[in-house]
C-alpha cells in the first residue's frame, strides 16, 4: 500500500468514524464504502471494518452509557441471540445480491423518513419479547455477512417501531454493533486465519473520529440533528448495499 493510498484512507475513516458515531453507530458500511472505492482487497476489507466498528462501537457505548441514556431492558433480548448468530455470518462468506438490495431500499427508505420527520419518538411502546428475539437474532446474522456491526439497521427498527426515543436509541445500538462485530470478527479469523497490518493505521484515525462524534451525539447535538444525521448515515448505508 502506498502512502498517498494509505493518508486517503485515514482521513476517510476519520470522517466516517465522527459522523456515524454521533448517531450511535460505528461506520463499518461506510469504511466498507470507502476501502471499497480505494481499491482494497475484497478479503482484507470485511475484517478491517470490523476491528474499526469494534473500537467505534465501544467509544459509542461508553459515551452514550455514561451520559444516562442506555437501557439494559432494550438491549438485551436484541443481543441474546444476535452474538451467535453474527458469529456464523462471519464464518461465512455468502453472495447475497439480492437481498442487500432489498435491505438497501429500506434502510433508504427509513433515511427518507427520518430526515422529513426528525422529531423524537413521543409515544413509547414495549417490544414483543419474540419479535426482539427474531429481530436481533436475523440483523445479526446480516451483520455477521456484510460486514457491518447491525446497528444500522436495529436503530430505524427501534425509531420506527417506537421502542425507544432517539439516544435511547443510539445507545443500545452502539452496544449491539459491539457485541455483533467482536463476534463476527472472531468468526472471520477463525475461517480466514489473517488479518490485515494496515489496520492499525486506520484504528488510530477511528479512535479520533469516533471520541469526537459520540461525545457530541451523547451530549450535546440534539434529538433532530441526531435523527438528520442519521438519514445521511442511513443513506450513505443504503447505496453500499445496492451498489456493491
Amino acid at each position: 500500500m502506498t502512502t498517498e493510498l494509505l493518508i486517503v484512507a485515514c482521513a476517510c475513516v476519520t470522517v466516517v468514524a465522527f459522523l456515524y458515531s454521533s448517531v450511535g453507530h460505528a461506520g463499518a458500511s461506510g469504511y466498507i464504502a470507502a476501502m471499497t472505492l480505494l481499491g482494497f482487497a475484497p478479503a482484507q476489507i470485511k475484517p478491517t471494518a470490523l476491528v474499526l466498528n469494534i473500537l467505534v462501537a465501544s467509544l459509542g457505548a461508553l459515551q452514550f452509557w455514561r451520559a444516562g441514556h442506555f437501557s439494559w431492558r432494550l438491549f438485551w433480548p436484541f443481543a441474546v441471540l444476535s452474538v451467535p448468530c453474527a458469529f456464523l455470518g462471519g464464518y461465512l462468506n455468502l453472495p447475497l445480491p439480492v437481498f442487500k438490495i432489498v435491505v438497501g431500499l429500506v434502510l433508504l427508505y427509513s433515511a427518507v423518513r427520518f430526515f422529513i420527520d426528525p422529531r423524537d419518538v413521543t409515544e413509547l411502546r414495549t417490544p414483543p419479547l419474540p419479535a426482539s428475539l427474531g429481530s436481533g437474532a436475523a440483523l445479526g446474522l446480516l451483520s455477521g455477512l456484510t460486514g457491518v456491526g447491525g446497528g444500522i439497521f436495529l436503530t430505524p427498527l427501534v425509531l420506527l417501531m417506537g421502542w425507544a426515543r432517539i439516544k435511547t436509541a443510539a445507545a443500545v445500538s452502539a452496544m449491539f454493533i459491539l457485541a455483533n462485530s467482536v463476534a463476527g470478527l472472531s468468526g472471520n479469523i477463525s475461517a480466514t486465519r489473517q488479518f490485515p497490518t494496515f489496520a492499525i493505521s486506520l484504528a488510530a484515525c477511528a479512535l479520533m473520529g469516533g471520541l469526537a462524534g459520540s461525545w457530541l451525539g451523547s451530549r450535546r447535538f440534539s434529538p433532530v440533528i441526531i435523527k438528520r444525521m442519521l438519514s445521511v448515515v442511513l443513506t450513505i448505508a443504503g447505496l453500499k448495499l445496492i451498489l456493491g
